[in-house]
C-alpha cells in the first residue's frame, strides 16, 4: 500500500507540473499576440483599410484642397483708348489725319479733312472753299506711306467724349481749303479739344505732328478737363 502512496503520488505531481506548464504557455502566446498587434499599430496602418476611409478622399462631401477651387469667368478687359495723330505722303505735301479707338480692336476710326472728288476740287479748294469729306482716304491705312505718328492715350470716360467730338467735327466740317479750313487746321481742333498744344496749321502734314509731339514734351497721356 505503500508503495502504491507513493506511485498516486508521484503522478499528482507530475500532473500540477503539466497543468502549469500548459498555463505558463498560454499565458506566453497570449503576451506575444499582444506584443505583435501593439508593434502593429505603431509601425504602420492595418492591412486591410476600411472601404469608407479608403473613399473618403474622392468623396464628393469631402473633396481634396486642390479641387475645392472653381475658377470664376475671366473678365473681358479692353486695352486703352487712344487717339494718334499721323501724317503720310501725298501727291503734292501730304496728309494729316487722325486713327482713334481701342487697342483692343483690330479696326481703326479714321477722321481727317480733305477736299471731296479728284484733282479738280483740290485745285479749286487753293482759291475757294470746296465740298470737304471728313472720313478716310487713300493710303491713310498704309504704314508704307506714314512719316509722321504721334499717339496719345485716355480712359474711358475721356474717350467718350473725345471721340463724340471727332464725329461732331466730322458731321459739321463741310467745307475745305488749303490755306484756313485744311487737314492740319482739323486734327489741331482734335487735339485741342483734348487739351493739347498745338503748332500753327499752315505746316506741311509731317512737320505739324512732329511739331505737336515736341510742344507737348512726347506726353503718352491725357486727362480732360471737367466738361459737360
Amino acid at each position: 500500500m505503500a508503495g502504491l502512496f507513493r506511485k498516486c503520488s508521484g503522478l499528482q505531481h507530475l500532473a500540477r507540473v503539466a497543468i502549469l506548464a500548459a498555463s505558463a504557455g498560454l499565458v506566453a502566446a497570449s503576451s506575444a499576440q499582444q506584443l505583435a498587434a501593439r508593434s502593429e499599430a505603431q509601425d504602420g496602418p492595418p492591412k486591410s483599410t476600411p472601404k469608407h476611409a479608403a473613399m473618403a478622399a474622392v468623396s464628393p462631401t469631402a473633396p481634396p484642397a486642390a479641387l475645392d477651387v472653381t475658377p470664376g469667368p475671366r473678365a473681358t478687359v479692353k486695352g486703352p483708348y487712344y487717339v494718334d495723330f499721323r501724317a503720310r505722303t501725298a501727291s503734292t505735301y501730304g496728309h494729316a489725319f487722325v486713327w482713334y479707338g481701342n487697342t483692343s480692336d483690330k479696326e481703326v476710326e479714321i477722321a481727317g479733312l480733305a477736299p471731296k472728288g479728284d484733282e479738280v476740287p483740290y485745285l479749286l479748294g487753293h482759291l475757294i472753299f470746296v465740298p470737304a469729306s471728313t472720313g478716310a482716304t487713300y493710303g491713310d491705312l498704309d504704314e508704307q506711306y506714314l512719316t509722321a505718328s504721334y499717339r496719345v492715350y485716355l480712359n474711358e470716360a475721356d474717350a467718350k467724349k473725345v471721340f463724340a467730338y471727332i464725329k461732331h467735327l466730322q458731321e459739321t466740317s463741310l467745307l475745305w481749303n488749303a490755306a484756313t479750313a485744311n487737314c492740319t487746321f482739323f486734327i489741331g481742333e482734335i487735339a485741342s479739344f483734348m487739351g493739347l498744344k498745338t503748332p500753327f496749321h499752315l505746316l506741311k502734314p509731317e512737320e505739324y505732328v512732329d511739331q505737336l509731339r515736341e510742344l507737348n514734351n512726347g506726353r503718352k497721356t491725357v486727362q480732360l478737363a471737367n466738361r459737360g
